[in-house]
């Protein structure tokens, strides 16, 4: 997924913002719509993309915290995912130097 947003320590960041891109991996039990091939007895991606894209759209100074709301967003509002994987990435960040980007990754088990 990919988004314009406002995160960073530096006061530039916050202003003019950069590009980011989100990797989401999690861990349901899907036996169900194996069966039935409804959405509605399943995670939607659509679904995953608007918890991720509301909170990317909340600034903060590090990517750390991005990724933990959205660990914490995804199982509030998804009780059948039982683990999920966040890495965020800022893509081109202001380092004084050409660097494609930095990441941070995080994952956790429902507790």
């Amino acid at each position: 997924m990919k988004f314009y947003a406002f995160h960073g320590c530096f006061a530039e960041e916050s202003a003019i913002g950069t590009n980011f891109s989100v990797d989401c991996e999690f861990d349901c039990d899907t036996q169900k719509a194996e069966q039935s091939d409804n959405i509605e007895d399943t995670v939607s991606y659509l679904d995953v993309y608007q918890v991720i894209k509301q909170q990317m759209e909340i600034p903060s100074h590090l990517l750390e915290h991005v990724a933990r709301r959205i660990i914490n967003a995804m199982f509030d509002k998804f009780p059948q995912i039982d683990y999920c994987k966040i890495r965020v990435h800022k893509l081109n960040p202001p380092l004084g130097g050409q660097m494609h980007g930095v990441s941070v990754c995080l994952e956790s088990n429902r507790s």
